[in-house]
């Protein structure tokens, strides 16, 4: 262990070139694009789901039927409020 002012200094050095020149095998790497990938399409989605869950809130402020909104939605009017109709306004 360093004691001195001078092999405490020498020592950073030490590591510090260790570091620097250190390679790693490329063992046990792997690409995370796939990773990322997956990241980016869920903050979509989630985005995505807020943007649609205002429009419904706008639609149904406007009046527009369930009916309209579950067309609109693929789904019937029966289903667009089970899914949209009990959020609390954001």
């Amino acid at each position: 262990m360093p004691r001195t002012m001078q092999e405490i200094i020498d020592h950073a050095d030490t590591l510090a070139r260790r570091f620097e020149d250190h390679e790693p095998g490329s063992a046990g790497v792997r690409d995370a694009r796939a990773l990322a990938a997956i990241r980016a399409a869920v903050m979509d989605r989630s985005t995505g789901e807020r943007q649609l869950a205002q429009a419904v809130d706008a639609a149904r402020a406007e009046g527009h039927p369930w009916s309209a909104i579950g067309a609109m939605l693929g789904t019937s009017g029966e289903a667009a409020p089970q899914r949209y109709g009990r959020r609390q306004a954001a």
